[in-house]
């Protein structure tokens, strides 16, 4: 009851906030705005195209074409800027434009059919003047087509089809996408541009926050993009675009609705989205929910594998010319279970109960003669509550964690040869407590600026970035503990820094590196667990001595885009002078010993490998695609380790690592319809941490069909069949915790039905 009091009163803060902040500053925000408005047509028949999302790169500004083709997007200060379009069925489009001072810009556009799903979207054109909130040059985006065939329970499941993308597992709710061999702290996860406030990177058994199925697109960056948001995100940023709270006032209510429902676990899933103007004010509602039965597998049914979950939120924005102010409150409820261990630590399975509230204010506010051109700002609390029952009066874990965030992001004008930047500040203060047989309780406060550059030197494209990070962990109670030492305040400082080269070659072509060298401070649980965790099968013991992770990550990329092919090869290399692990040090727990010791400890490493993607139209109306990955990793074994375990090499392969893998698949089109497979081969992990087992290979065949129409209206309505591991084939995943015990799905039928209206 205290928790939700201390919320209510937080959220009377921020309403007053967005009451009154917009109106103090005001006198401050006197940019003569300009409009946006234009049409969009079919480019061989010349009919209006409805439902098109459209994305102001440089701005935090997004709408969507009405049932004629139209849009329109206010408040939007001088400058040059590219405007991003996608819509199912259509080429993926930049298109480069100029706002002038108190003028409306009138464009008609033209997007021509393909059959390409198009899901990286490269911008061409030159940089605009402006950054927003959402991610700068993402590498990837996944969004229309793509997306809604792809799209998963989860959001790794949704993603995991993508080259270097992997899943980490233990269920069929906990699971979190891995990327090159990083994941947990070292791959951040956002909703709309901010952090989750979850624990989803502590443990396997931890889920994310996040529902793919509200999305609009999810977009992943690496390299100077990653440092507005984290020093730690070496292994990049995945930010699930929902658009809680409106930037620009749509021309008409508008809105989805979405029905999904799956064989292997008899799933049923539900979202809607409304969107409803009224004079300077916007309106968005957005509910969904989701059950899973338990899955079955090859093996047979895998009991408590089951989930209910929710995630709905409402949010209202005040737009005006000098910018916009927003409130938004959401929720995540969720319970799920974790299958039994017979041998383990659970034999029943454990049931998890999860609850997250959150408040956010977002306000953006344009200036006029001034350095800075756009201020944004946020504050966000979260509260979030996760309880684990070993049995069903018996609470063996519990976490609580109460979160606030605030950000001030600023675009300015040029310095030197820097045509276009930011500069912010961002802070978050975190009270998080676990209670379970030995508690942990901290307050933690971390502080941050950082500054984003950019520039064009004829065809070389140069990004910077800097971000500088200070971190304070405090316990509630400093005190000595037998088993890890002793519990005091720590303190950690460090700069990451990033730079990013882009040589247009011409043709479509274009040659990149990224470099990066990252800091992360450990976390609370890597300095202070010391107890056991069971639905994780782990005994955890913390190290108070940590010093901060740093990597340097390099990557080197050849990208080929037309209108009939897409090709993408890169190489990278990620070198760890103290990276921090839990290692399995295969020693019982002496209480508990069906558990364990996973020892949190630091050495060096490196993680390195390749990948590749390629689509390629065919003769008539086939497209081909593949895709390859491999990643290799590796660390450091002390003398001290190789004493106790008898090892001999001092270099030993570090623990879930993904195997090779590799796809292929080709898809027939036909105007509105689509049909298509997908060979899927993952290879055998044999090179295992000690302690850690093998698994083998695998190979699994994937069929997908796709129809869409407009009715009466010009609502766009979507449908997308999957089949799944088509064969029912055995196989585990080699990050799954529970693949010792149980294998993955087997035959899944996927139905989804996507109106837009």
């Amino acid at each position: 009851m205290i928790q939700f009091k201390k919320a209510a009163a937080i959220l009377t803060v921020m309403a007053a906030a967005f009451t009154c902040f917009p109106g103090s500053l005001y006198a401050l925000n006197t940019e003569a705005s300009g409009v946006l408005e234009g049409v969009v047509k079919n480019a061989e028949t010349g009919d209006p195209i409805s439902f098109v999302y459209i994305h102001l790169e440089e701005i935090n500004r997004n709408t969507t074409t009405n049932r004629d083709g139209e849009f329109r997007i206010s408040n939007l200060p001088p400058g040059n800027y590219t405007l991003l379009m996608h819509r199912l069925g259509y080429a993926s489009k930049s298109y480069p434009f100029t706002i002038r001072d108190d003028e409306t810009t009138t464009l008609s556009i033209e997007l021509r059919p393909t059959i390409l799903t198009g899901s990286a979207v490269e911008v061409t054109a030159q940089a605009g003047d402006f950054r927003g909130s959402n991610l700068e040059h993402a590498s990837i985006k996944v969004t229309g087509a793509d997306l809604r065939r792809n799209l998963g329970v989860t959001l790794s499941e949704t993603l995991s089809n993508k080259p270097g993308f992997e899943q980490r597992t233990m269920g069929a709710a906990p699971a979190r996408p891995v990327l090159r061999g990083l994941g947990d702290e070292r791959l951040l996860i956002l909703q709309d541009g901010e952090r989750t406030g979850d624990v989803s990177a502590t443990s396997a058994d931890h889920s994310v926050t996040i529902d793919p199925l509200g999305a609009d697109e999810i977009e992943i960056a690496r390299g100077p993009a990653a440092l507005a948001y984290g020093s730690n995100a070496i292994g990049g940023v995945i930010n699930v675009v929902r658009n809680q709270i409106a930037n620009t006032i749509p021309s008409n209510i508008n809105g989805t609705a979405t029905l999904q429902g799956s064989s292997v676990n008899t799933g049923l899933s539900g979202a809607g989205f409304l969107s409803i103007p009224h004079n300077d004010f916007v309106y968005n509602i957005d509910l969904n929910g989701r059950y899973g039965g338990n899955y079955s597998s090859p093996e047979g049914t895998i009991q408590n594998s089951g989930f209910f979950t929710t995630n709905s939120s409402a949010g209202v924005s005040y737009i005006r010319p000098w910018g916009y102010s927003g409130l938004a409150i959401s929720t995540f409820l969720s319970d799920y279970g974790i299958p039994p261990d017979p041998e383990g630590g659970h034999p029943n399975g454990v049931d998890i109960e999860m609850r997250k509230f959150q408040v956010e204010n977002r306000n953006e506010f344009l200036v006029r003669d001034s350095f800075f051109k756009l201020i944004e700002t946020q504050l966000s609390y979260r509260y979030y509550n996760h309880k684990e029952f070993e049995t069903a009066d018996i609470i063996g874990t519990e976490y609580i964690v109460n979160s606030i965030n605030t950000s001030l992001k600023s675009s300015h004008r040029e310095i030197g040869f820097l045509k276009n930047g930011i500069i912010g500040l961002w802070g978050e203060f975190k009270d998080y407590i676990v209670i379970d047989r030995a508690n942990i309780e901290t307050n933690s406060f971390s502080g941050s600026l950082y500054s984003i550059q950019e520039s064009d030197i004829g065809p070389l494209h140069i990004e910077l970035g800097a971000r500088l990070d200070a971190n304070i962990v405090r316990p509630k109670e400093e005190r000595f503990s037998q088993l890890i030492g002793d519990i005091r305040q720590r303190s950690f400082l460090g700069l990451a820094t990033s730079a990013s080269l882009i040589y247009d070659l011409g043709r479509g072509w274009n040659l990149g590196t990224v470099i990066m060298h990252s800091f992360r401070p450990p976390s609370s649980e890597e300095l202070f667990s010391q107890g056991p965790h069971i639905a994780s099968y782990s005994f955890e013991i913390g190290n108070p001595e940590l010093d901060p992770e740093r990597g340097f990550g390099k990557e080197l990329f050849l990208r080929y885009k037309s209108g009939t092919a897409t090709l993408e090869l890169a190489g990278f290399h990620n070198d760890f002078s103290n990276y921090i692990f839990p290692r399995d040090t295969g020693r019982e727990s002496i209480p508990f010993p069906s558990l364990n010791e996973f020892q949190y400890e630091a050495t060096k490493a490196e993680i390195y490998g390749l990948e590749a993607q390629t689509e390629l139209q065919l003769s008539g109306n086939f497209v081909a695609n593949a895709s390859f990955a491999y990643t290799i990793g590796t660390r450091d074994v002390s003398e001290e380790e190789r004493e106790a375990s008898g090892i001999e090499s001092q270099r030993d392969p570090l623990p879930m690592i993904p195997p090779v893998n590799t796809s292929i698949g080709l898809t027939y089109n036909y105007n509105q319809f689509s049909l298509g497979g997908r060979f899927r081969y993952s290879g055998k992990q044999d090179r295992v941490a000690d302690f850690e087992e093998p698994t083998d290979a695998f190979s699994l065949i994937d069929l997908h069909t796709q129809y869409r129409f407009s009715s009466t209206g010009n609502s766009l309505h979507t449908f997308s069949l999957t089949v799944n591991n088509l064969l029912n084939t055995e196989y585990r995943n080699h990050l799954s915790r529970l693949k010792e015990v149980f294998p993955e799905p087997g035959i899944n039928i996927n139905l989804l039905y996507r109106l837009y209206f």
